[in-house]
């Protein structure tokens, strides 16, 4: 009977473990079950106040709109149209307001570690630059995974399109015009913006122009953003063949002056109206640069470009070309330099050989008066009649370009 009762006891006892374990496991599971909602829902509430601070902190910060990316993808019908791929990603055109403002949709591929903090960062950076060379943005798309960003709509597209492709291309002063645009904007973008900016990619692709014509640098602020206490920076090579600063293969410190190498580089093409690279070109014309070295050694700059034009202007042009593009970045010229240069040659013919006969008089009149006095007085660099107030720096700017 004792056996009997042991055996009873023992078959409850295991009875209840198994009961015990059961309500166990089932109870571990709806704490599992719970947790995990619990977690999914703190993540989501967490993502949604992020991107409330993002989007609410930009738009209080740069007056940018933000779009989600169901709206982005109805002003693109799906993202059909493309106007272009660069090193950021893929541009689409859209339409906003039923159709009545065309814009340009850029959808970034590739986003940094730094993920949203980098983002927001990056937009107000951008947001805040406001320059007529300048494509401006009009608002962002963060939104889950997708980053967009949208952009005016340039009529004319690339400034690459522009000269190789369209029909009419542009002329003489066109093409000094829209080297001094492009110029200006550089300028803007190294010293005049709040957060100096370094493009690291210019090129004929990310310069587009407008219905008047005039050129707008794309892209910026895309790549590397320098602080304020900061001038240099090393990171992994960025840019397109044929327009890249020599520092970039060495692994210097890359400074502004890798985009006054960029701008040579551009500069050339649009002068000469022709690609930095053309494998069709006859032997010893098919880099560019190299070419207009060649031609600019042995006095023949007359065969760099499709048509006749004022031959002293056309020196003053491919040296400044040159300068830009030395291997040396201590070497190239400062952009501001650059567009004080271009803003001689924008000037008409007529006004350009009145210049630079008082520059050519001027100038030796100067180093007569330097081996005798040393420095010259005023008079001595201004020798124009109807002198102005622009007449010293033209004449430094030729004294600096000839020397």
């Amino acid at each position: 009977m004792l056996i009997g009762i042991m055996e009873a006891v023992e078959h409850h006892i295991k009875k209840q473990l198994g009961l015990g374990v059961l309500i166990g496991s089932f109870a571990l599971l709806i704490v599992l079950a719970l947790s995990a909602f619990l977690i999914l829902r703190y993540r989501r509430w967490s993502y949604k106040k992020v991107r409330y601070e993002v989007n609410e902190g930009l738009v209080e910060d740069v007056s940018l709109r933000a779009f989600t990316y169901s709206q982005l993808e109805v002003a693109t019908n799906g993202f059909v149209e493309q106007l272009g791929r660069g090193s950021f990603g893929t541009v689409y055109k859209g339409a906003l307001s039923n159709g009545q403002r065309k814009i340009a949709v850029k959808r970034i591929d590739k986003m940094a570690a730094e993920g949203d903090l980098e983002f927001r960062n990056e937009m107000r950076s951008i947001g805040r630059t406001h320059h007529r060379n300048l494509v401006q943005l009009l608002g962002y798309c963060h939104d889950g995974p997708n980053r967009l960003l949208v952009y005016e709509y340039m009529s004319n597209g690339t400034l690459s399109n522009y000269l190789f492709k369209s029909q009419i291309k542009p002329n003489w002063e066109e093409r000094i015009k829209i080297s001094l645009n492009i110029a200006r904007g550089i300028l803007y973008l190294h010293e005049e913006c709040e957060t100096q900016i370094i493009h690291c990619d210019l090129n004929p692709n990310n310069i587009l122009i407008d219905e008047q014509g005039r050129a707008k640098i794309a892209d910026f602020g895309l790549a590397k953003l320098l602080m304020p206490d900061h001038s240099k920076t090393v990171t992994g090579i960025r840019g397109t063949r044929g327009y890249v600063a020599p520092e970039w293969h060495k692994n210097l410190p890359i400074t502004v002056k890798a985009d006054v190498y960029s701008f040579g580089v551009v500069f050339l093409v649009i002068i000469c109206c022709r690609r930095s690279f053309d494998s069709n070109a006859p032997e010893g014309e098919a880099v560019l640069v190299d070419w207009v070295y060649d031609c600019f050694k042995t006095n023949e700059i007359s065969k760099l470009v499709p048509e006749e034009v004022d031959q002293q202007s056309l020196e003053m042009m491919i040296r400044i070309g040159l300068w830009c593009i030395e291997e040396d970045p201590a070497a190239r010229p400062p952009i501001k330099k650059v567009v004080q240069m271009l803003e001689v040659l924008s000037l008409s013919s007529n006004s350009i050989f009145d210049m630079v006969s008082t520059a050519v008089e001027a100038f030796v009149r100067w180093v007569l008066t330097k081996r005798s006095r040393g420095r010259p007085s005023s008079k001595w660099i201004c020798l124009h009649r109807t002198c102005s107030s622009k007449c010293s720096r033209y004449f430094a700017m030729y004294n600096f370009i000839y020397l």
